[in-house]
């Protein structure tokens, strides 16, 4: 599961030391770092949709998904969005990049992509938003902040409520935070509009393929018939898919991944201007996020942590809160990856102490009486 991101690893390092010399393999080791650290709530968001999709389509992602993340998300993307926010063609900014330079210098690569970091960070923080409103919204058998999840769960039963949450937020991010409040209003409903096609071409795909229809789980599944197909763990085994519904979970997964992308190929401009050091040290780390997202698949990881998804999604809304934040503020990248962590860390101490006190299969009986009460 590790072996070809340890290979990839070895030769980019190389790579480094032989073409730019020990500083160039340092900053590679460093962006390898800040990727992983910065993106380990997505592998296991990957996880939960990974999980869903048949060996096929595991390979795909593991195959064609790789490319489009390492060459597509953290090469060539930033080049196109350059060109287009800059109005220059393809031939200058590849000039650009090769020309390097820092963000303060004006009209360098680096300049012109921090220039249009407020529409970045209202397309990605609007559909990680989309992602996280979705899931704490939604009933499920088993909760971790109880507290808090369940009276969400409840108003969650507002037809849209997501919705009405992420395009509030983002009314009020653009109106006091954005140098530009049409363009951020215009990028973050981009950013709505895409989560709600793919998750919706998911749900239809699926219905069709299922003989359920009115059960069609989208992204994140059924989480009112979780008790159909308990593990031992407490958590349910969703049925896999194929066709249509796992090319649209799959295409999820790369927006999903270029949302988390987003902050990092950015941030990593402050680190170094070599766009090749860059995808260099963001593609090594992407590999990573790759395999561990098999890992917690293959190993069960998430039905061991029943607790670990749901610390995702909450890392992932506090990722959405600071993109939408860095739109007027710089938040530095230490940070982003810190509470990530923070997030994940505490899911998995509380699935451990769960674990210990009965298992999460009592939880999820619980959990189960209290839905047949109300």
């Amino acid at each position: 599961m590790f072996g070809w991101s340890f290979a990839i690893t070895l030769a980019a390092l190389a790579g480094a030391l032989i073409l730019g010399g020990p500083r160039a393999l340092a900053l590679v080791a460093i962006l390898c770092v800040l990727e992983i650290s910065v993106s380990f709530d997505n592998a296991v968001v990957n996880a939960t949709v990974l999980e869903r999709m048949n060996a096929y389509w595991q390979r795909l992602f593991l195959t064609v998904g790789i490319v489009i993340a390492v060459f597509g998300m953290r090469l060539v993307f930033p080049l196109l969005l350059v060109g287009v926010t800059a109005q220059v063609g393809p031939v200058e900014v590849i000039r650009l990049a090769l020309a390097g330079g820092p963000p303060e210098q004006p009209g360098t690569y680096a300049a012109l992509l921090h220039h249009a970091h407020p529409s970045i960070a209202a397309y990605g923080g609007t559909f990680l938003l989309m992602l996280f409103l979705d899931f704490v919204f939604e009933d499920r058998a088993v909760s971790w902040l109880a507290w808090l999840e369940r009276p969400l769960a409840r108003i969650g039963k507002v037809d849209q409520l997501s919705v009405v949450v992420a395009l509030v937020v983002l009314v009020v991010t653009a109106e006091t935070l954005a140098p530009e409040p049409g363009t951020v209003m215009v990028a973050g409903s981009l950013g709505i509009m895409t989560y709600l096609l793919v998750n919706g071409l998911g749900a239809l795909a699926e219905s069709k393929g299922s003989e359920e229809d009115d059960r069609a789980a989208g992204i994140h599944g059924d989480a009112l018939t979780v008790e159909k197909s308990l593990q031992p763990g407490g958590r349910a085994r969703p049925a896999q898919v194929a066709g249509k519904a796992a090319f649209y979970l799959f295409l999820y997964l790369e927006v999903l991944d270029a949302s988390f992308s987003f902050d990092g190929v950015i941030g990593a401009f402050a680190i170094s201007q070599d766009i090749f050091v860059i995808a260099a040290g963001l593609g090594v780390g992407a590999m990573y996020i790759r395999s561990i997202t098999i890992y917690l698949v293959r190993k069960g990881s998430l039905d061991s942590y029943a607790y670990l998804e749901h610390g995702a999604h909450w890392a992932i809304g506090a990722l959405a809160a600071i993109m939408l934040i860095s739109i007027r503020h710089e938040v530095p990248e230490v940070i982003t990856g810190l509470v990530g962590l923070a997030f994940i860390g505490a899911a998995m101490v509380s699935s451990v102490i769960r674990n210990r006190h009965g298992g999460l299969a009592a939880a999820a009986d619980e959990r189960r009486k209290v839905l047949i009460d109300a």
